[in-house]
This record gives C-alpha cells, structure tokens and sequence, in this order.
C-alpha cells in the first residue's frame, strides 16, 4: 500500500500553496524550462479549495538553488513520479507547461505502470513529443539563450524578472533546455489516461497542427484548447484557463463516481 500523504508535510519537490483537507483531486503543476514552483501560485489561489495544487520544484533554482539541476527528462520524471506515489490518496491530474507537458507524460507514463491512473494529462505549450525537431539552444551562450527565451515571452516578458536575476538563472535554464533537446520518445509509448491540449494561436514554436499530434499519444480520449496569444498564453488567459481546468477535472471526477467507461467530454468556454 502507497503512504498516505502527510498534511504537514512539506519537503524538496512538492509545494502546497494552499491545501485542502476538502478538494476532491489534486493537481500537478510542471513548470516550463527555467520555471519554478511559485509560476503557479495563481493557478492553486484560483482552483483551491476544490482541487488542491502541488506544484513542482525542480533542483537548481529558489529555495533548491543549490543543487545540481537535473538535465534529463528520463530522471526528472523518476523522481517526480516517487514523490507523487505518496500523494495519490486522491485523484491525480497532471498539468505540465513547455518542458512541463514532456516531463507530464513521462510521469503519467509511469504512474499507470505502478496502477495509478491520473484523471487528465494537461499538456500546454508544447508539440506532441513525436514532433521531434532537432534543437540545441542549450548550445548557444548566454546572449543567445537570453534571446530564445524573449522570443517565448512575447508581450508576457515582464514573467522573465530583471535581466541581471535571468542570468543568475542562465545555469538552471540552460540545464531545462538540455533535458527536454535530448529528450527522445520511444514510439508506441501510449497512456490510458485523456490528454487535454491547452496552447496559444501565436505560440512561435508550437504550431496548432504539432499540438494536435499529441493525440497520438493516447489511448483515451483527446482535447484541444486554443488561446489568443503566445507561448505563455496562460498568463493572460489565466481566468480562462483555471475555469477550464477546474471544468475538465469535475467532468472527470463525475465520471468515476458513476463508473463510466466513456466520459462526455468537457466543452471549455470560448472567448468572445
């Protein structure tokens, strides 16, 4: 039997902004290259107290600043998904932004072998990992790693801080970048759990059509959600996106509490 989650407990990789004693199912938040836990601060403040956030910190930045990142997405998710074996006393859903929707499949991937089957994998701003393009920004220098991650931001580049704090942080980005460029899927890699695509219709490096490869992915059933805007999309479109999220996860939790086998799909909210 799994150990039950300590509501005190607080230790290296999860953080609990606000938690819940009430929420009926968790969600995972895994931020993007160079992200940090406290990205998706609002995301729990905006679900809680009906769905509690864990929110993921990687090694090498805040409050883990000094340890060594981990510059493989293969080890990232084994040690994700050990810390999360204690927590799935309830059910789990998985959101993963950028680098986060690879590392939430990889995860997703190994919480079903272990018979844990997640709710929703919530991929967002990324191509299905079958799209694989080779890349080597990890390559480049800090100039040009700095320039990569401008183009990401777009009008949301006030989320990148002060220059001179991004490049104390160049080290743990570049380290992102290198995980997710040596990522390789293994083809027939599949999860039973539905895959819900979230992603900008001006995201410069995740065209619509590569988004909806993810529903290769899977063998449950498959959504896509466009947002105006670019690769962080769900800065601006935050509203949205919680209320979206909070919709797919009840949809999901209705369906296992009636025993069905094939969920109507949750229809997210347009804007007008």
């Amino acid at each position: 039997m799994e150990r039950v989650s300590d509501p005190g407990k607080r230790d290296l990789w999860i953080r609990r902004f606000h938690p819940s004693v009430s929420a009926k199912a968790r969600l995972v938040c895994l931020p993007h290259a160079g992200g940090s836990a406290s990205f998706f601060f609002p995301v729990s403040r905006a679900l809680s107290p009906a769905v509690e956030v864990l929110s993921v910190q990687y090694p090498g930045r805040q409050d883990r600043r000094t340890e060594n990142p981990i510059e493989s997405i293969t080890e990232l998710a084994d040690a994700v998904t050990r810390e999360l074996l204690s927590w799935a006393d309830r059910p789990l859903a998985l959101f993963g932004h950028s680098m986060g929707a690879v590392l939430a499949f990889e995860i997703v991937r190994r919480l079903e072998d272990r018979g844990v089957l997640p709710l929703i994998l919530f991929a967002s701003g990324r191509r299905a990992p079958s799209c694989g393009r080779v890349k080597q920004v990890h390559l480049l220098d800090d100039d040009g790693l700095i320039a990569e991650i401008t183009v990401l931001a777009g009008t949301s580049l006030q989320i990148l801080g002060d220059k001179e704090i991004m490049r104390m942080a160049l080290p743990s980005i570049r380290s992102d970048y290198k995980a997710v460029e040596t990522y390789r899927w293994q083809p027939g890699s599949l999860v039973r759990s539905p895959i819900h695509v979230h992603v900008g219709n001006d995201d410069p490096r995740v065209p619509v059509g590569e988004a909806r490869m993810w529903e290769q992915h899977t063998a449950g059933d498959f959504f896509l959600t466009t947002y105006p805007g670019g690769h962080f999309y769900l800065v601006d479109q935050s509203t949205l996106v919680t209320e979206n999220l909070s919709r797919a996860i009840a949809v999901r939790l209705s369906d296992r509490d009636t025993r069905h086998d094939q969920p109507k799909p949750p229809q997210p909210r347009a804007l007008r």
